[in-house]
């Protein structure tokens, strides 16, 4: 159980740092520890408006009721500068939201239009009564990724990519498995996707499916966190990194996860497996070169995935149907937030993948 409590807390570590300002008609804070009483009412705002992101701008989906009240989504967008029918919709991982405002301008500058969404209980799209990152069936986020195809295709365009990092990821080529030829975007790209638990054998088939059983009975048992700053020291600029965000969004130490939430990432690699074989458009499984353990911070860090096994996700990655695996050499478990050259290389292998697999 330790080592589950230590994957955990990896996967959700992030570090102390200067949050982005943010707009009043976002929540700012998570406020997990206290058990919200209040009347579970929707604000009602659904237009664009400015981001928190300079450039950008946002809008909040209503996606009805889930188990724990109304929840809603939130689209972000930043468009060519020039007309163009092609777009990329990425979607963001755990304990995470949209930040990364030059990934956004990396696509505008290539002449595509860049989408984001943060998913229910994430990021901009938290209510107050929801316990963060909280899910109990990852296709649950599939009304939040359809939602935002729409405006896309509303937008007017056609060539559409779809992208995701390591949940963000597992949901993303779970979502190409379960809609199979009634997929409407033309390829899917995964950075570091979550499509293996990063244990031992018995963790991943004995641990990880108790929990998962004992879940749908006592979905909010919680799994603790432990604390480890490795993989955020490598990330935020006041550490050794090159970023900075809003330590609300994306915390420190993530809340204890819930055995609800450990059912549905479990259930979704084994369905998703099952399922391979219906993936019907080009699918990009885009890994780390190398594995970095331990806890705490040293400069080995910036080197490999400190978070899941890149050989693990590979093997798996390579058992889809229309997939092209590739190794991002020495990149960080977001390759996109990899050190110079690295994320470089990152951005190439997308592009190039989009290039070679035109729209249907």
């Amino acid at each position: 159980m330790r080592k589950f409590t230590h994957l955990m807390m990896l996967f959700g570590a992030l570090a102390l740092g200067i949050g982005l300002a943010s707009a009043d008609r976002f929540y700012t804070s998570w406020d997990w520890q206290h058990k919200y009483k209040g009347e579970k009412i929707m604000p009602d705002d659904w237009n664009w408006g400015p981001d928190v992101l300079p450039g950008y701008e946002s809008r909040f989906v209503d996606m009805g009721e889930a188990f724990d009240g109304p929840v809603r989504s939130t689209i972000v967008r930043l468009m060519a500068n020039k007309p163009s029918k092609k777009a990329f919709l990425y979607v963001h991982g755990f304990n995470d939201y949209f930040f990364q405002s030059e990934m956004g301008r990396e696509f505008v500058d290539s002449g595509y239009n860049f989408y984001a969404v943060d998913l229910r209980r994430y990021g901009r799209s938290r209510l107050p009564w929801q316990y963060p990152f909280n899910v109990r069936d990852q296709k649950e986020y599939f009304a939040d990724i359809d939602s935002a195809l729409s405006q896309i295709r509303r937008d007017g365009n056609t060539d559409i990519t779809l992208g995701g990092h390591s949940t963000g990821g597992l949901t993303v080529a779970y979502y190409a498995a379960f809609r199979g030829r009634r997929i409407t975007v033309d390829r899917v790209v995964t950075d570091s996707p979550f499509i293996a638990w990063n244990f031992n054998a018995f963790m991943r088939n004995v641990a990880a499916p108790v929990i998962s059983g004992l879940g749908k009975i006592f979905p909010n048992a919680e799994v603790k966190q432990g604390h480890c700053d490795g993989y955020a020291y490598s990330l935020l600029k006041e550490y050794d990194g090159e970023w900075t965000y809003n330590t609300n969004w994306k915390m420190i130490y993530s809340p204890p996860v819930k055995w609800g939430w450990v059912g549905a990432i479990n259930n979704a690699q084994n369905d998703l497996m099952k399922r391979r074989s219906d993936i019907s458009v080009p699918i990009l499984v885009m890994t780390s070169s190398r594995k970095i353990d331990g806890c705490n911070y040293e400069p080995v860090f910036k080197t490999g995935d400190a978070v899941l096994d890149p050989s693990m996700l590979r093997e798996r990655g390579r058992k889809f149907s229309n997939s092209t695996v590739c190794e991002i050499d020495s990149g960080l478990h977001d390759l996109i937030l990899s050190p110079s050259p690295h994320r470089e290389a990152a951005y190439d292998t997308i592009f190039r993948f989009i290039r070679n697999h035109p729209c249907r």
